[in-house]
């Protein structure tokens, strides 16, 4: 376990915890609570052992209730001689890696905390918890958040969350795509384990190199999309993964994956 105070990192088995460790704060970010979870990202990706990752936040009231507004210079101001913010690099870190990511959510996730949401690949949350864009209440705007949130849900629901700041439910954070299952707060570690465990016994090759083709297709045409994608899959069939998969379905086995 490494303890950095604003954010923990654990390896339970083949799953990475990224905990945002700031309760009091309702998990809100910093410059310490991105560059913690990036850290964790990237020690994730170093680790061959690990498979998942999962980020979440600790305590039951939030996940991430976006930026620490309580020195609001300090939550907006940047350096304006770089081209990049840290919170975008975070961004962007998430949205090349090659290893799975899953929220779980047990609190309140807003703002900041909805980008966090979304650059996850699948999400857990309690059925109590409340999402939010509320960005235009103090001023501002969830820029950066839509960024990813315009790909996942319908653009109508996004117009009216962004435009109004209003809160909405776990029930419609599901029915838009924002997460997969919501669950009672009891069954909330089980779901996640659960979701962990039929990731882990897959080939560890197919899902790297399928996040990568998911990535690199996402903003491809039909034609350019079909045309990578092929040729990905017959490179795909080349590995170890893939010839241990094949030949433990034909021996009826369960494969022994080496992750090459």
């Amino acid at each position: 376990m490494t303890d950095t105070k604003a954010v923990i990192t654990e390896k339970r088995g083949q799953a990475f915890w990224i905990t945002i460790n700031r309760p009091e704060k309702r998990n809100a970010l910093n410059g310490d609570v991105i560059a913690g979870i990036s850290k964790g990202y990237r020690d994730a990706h170093e680790d061959k052992d690990v498979r998942v990752i999962v980020l979440t936040g600790a305590g039951d009231k939030a996940f991430c209730a976006g930026a620490d507004l309580q020195n609001s210079g300090a939550a907006f101001a940047m350096d304006h001689s770089k081209p990049n913010v840290d919170y975008a690099d975070l961004l962007r870190l998430s949205q090349n890696a090659t290893k799975p990511a899953i929220a779980r959510l047990s609190g309140v996730c807003m703002a900041g905390g909805m980008g966090l949401l979304c650059m996850t690949d699948m999400a857990v949350a309690a059925d109590h918890v409340i999402f939010g864009l509320p960005e235009v209440k103090v001023g501002v705007f969830p820029m950066q958040v839509l960024s990813l949130l315009q790909s996942i849900a319908p653009p109508r629901l996004v117009n009216e969350w962004a435009l109004t700041g209003e809160p909405f439910d776990a029930t419609a954070a599901q029915a838009a795509g924002l997460l997969n299952y919501v669950v009672p707060t009891a069954e909330l570690d089980a779901k996640v384990d659960w979701l962990i465990g039929r990731i882990v016994d897959k080939s560890p090759t197919a899902i790297r190199r399928g996040k990568y083709a998911m990535r690199a297709i996402a903003s491809m045409s039909f034609d350019e999309s079909i045309a990578y994608t092929e040729s990905q899959i017959a490179l795909l069939a080349m590995t170890e993964d893939a010839k241990e998969g094949l030949k433990a379905f034909s021996e009826k086995r369960k494969p022994v994956w080496t992750g090459r």
